[in-house]
């Protein structure tokens, strides 16, 4: 999987969000200098298939509260979300998904799935009433069933996009 540098990220907070050891990334990446990354700049993350393998692309509308799934560029099924609340917003760009975890429990339903960027995911709920509100501390959340229902269908690695 190759990862664009944003302004501001550093290779560790980048080992940190794609839960891969900062030396792998390191070993992946033998041509470039660690201590000097740019914005811009494009680094392997070992261990996910590159995301031009994966025919599945999630787009999230922060402002329509609603996920979007697409085979191929095509269009499968809109599902509709709660997303973070005013001092938790949540984070807008391009992320992938590195894992799932089923049962969570607690306030993230029945079905986790981390987002690359540490301590976001998408997931689901044990209060069915916030869907389609702003409410969440920065996480995407769905109805079980429609969570459960999405990670059965997408691979680690899909790539999400999430936009105002």
């Amino acid at each position: 999987m190759i990862h664009t540098i944003q302004p501001g990220e550093t290779l560790t907070q980048i080992s940190i969000d794609y839960r891969t050891p900062l030396g792998e990334i390191i070993q992946a990446n033998p041509s470039i200098d660690p201590n000097l990354i740019y914005p811009g700049q494009l680094i392997v993350i070992p261990g996910f298939p590159s995301t031009d393998t994966i025919p599945y692309q999630i787009d999230v509308s922060i402002n329509q509260r609603q996920l979007t799934l697409y085979l191929n560029g095509i269009m499968q099924k809109q599902y509709p979300i709660a997303v973070g609340r005013i001092l938790h917003q949540t984070p807008v760009g391009n992320f992938i998904i590195i894992n799932k975890a089923p049962n969570p429990g607690g306030p993230f339903g029945t079905m986790w799935m981390s987002l690359s960027k540490q301590h976001y995911g998408i997931h689901g709920t044990n209060d069915p009433a916030s869907i389609g509100q702003a409410v969440s501390r920065g996480c995407i959340r769905m109805y079980n069933r429609d969570v459960e229902e999405l990670a059965m269908i997408v691979p680690i690695g899909t790539p999400v996009t999430i936009r105002p």
